[in-house]
This record gives structure tokens, C-alpha cells and sequence, in this order.
């Protein structure tokens, strides 16, 4: 597995919980935030909070900043390009073999209309 495949794997699995899906939007819509702002808004614990923000930090979706006693943490936009990448790969395949798929059937159908040998079409 290289580097990227990796690193996709990890958003995805990352991205997997709604919960850590909803501190990303979160973190995005405030530009930056901690761990105790956003748990303050939520009905967890703040550790709980820490312990799914340095989840998102480690596949590389947040960017964990310290200053003083706080770590604030924003967005990462480049492992999401990443994982937009591999889906409009896979996407692109799939609209291709869906493509031939069609082509084959529509062949298919016009060579199963059959006329007598006569030529009338009766």
C-alpha cells in the first residue's frame, strides 16, 4: 500500500464516526477552535472531545496548534483532496464500465431483432 492509499484510508476511517464528522464542521465553520469550545456546545465530556480531535489529527484532517495550555485545532483541507481524488477515480471507472455496459446491451438488443428471411417485416 503506498503513502496516498494510506492516507486515504485513514480519512475514510477517520470520517467513518458522526460524531468526528460533526467536529470537523464544526472546527471548519469556527476557522480554528479547542477541544473545550466545542465540548461546551456538546453533551460529552471534554476528554472525549480531546480524544476524537487528536483522532482526526492523527489521519491528518486537523492541524493541532499549541499556544500556552490550549491546542487549537483547524482543518486540513489536503487529505480531503486526496480522498475527493480517489472517489472521482473509482467514480470515473465505474462510469466507464458502465458505459461499455450500456453499449453492449443496446448491441445486443438490435442484434436480437430478427427479420424472415424473406425481408418482409411483417
Amino acid at each position: 500500500m503506498d503513502g496516498t492509499r494510506g492516507g486515504v484510508d485513514r480519512v475514510f476511517a477517520a470520517l467513518g464516526d458522526a460524531g468526528r464528522r460533526s467536529l470537523v464542521e464544526a472546527v471548519a465553520t469556527r476557522g480554528t477552535a479547542t477541544a473545550t469550545q466545542l465540548s461546551a456546545e456538546l453533551p460529552v465530556t471534554r476528554q472525549a472531545v480531546a480524544k476524537q480531535l487528536s483522532a482526526l489529527a492523527g489521519a491528518g484532517l486537523l492541524r493541532a496548534t499549541r499556544a500556552g495550555r490550549e491546542t487549537r485545532y483547524e482543518v486540513t483541507p489536503e487529505p480531503l483532496e486526496a480522498a475527493v481524488e480517489w472517489m472521482v477515480s473509482v467514480g470515473a471507472a465505474w462510469d466507464e464500465r458502465l458505459a461499455a455496459l450500456g453499449r453492449s446491451l443496446s448491441q445486443g438488443k438490435s442484434r436480437s431483432i430478427r427479420h424472415p428471411p424473406d425481408g418482409s417485416r411483417s
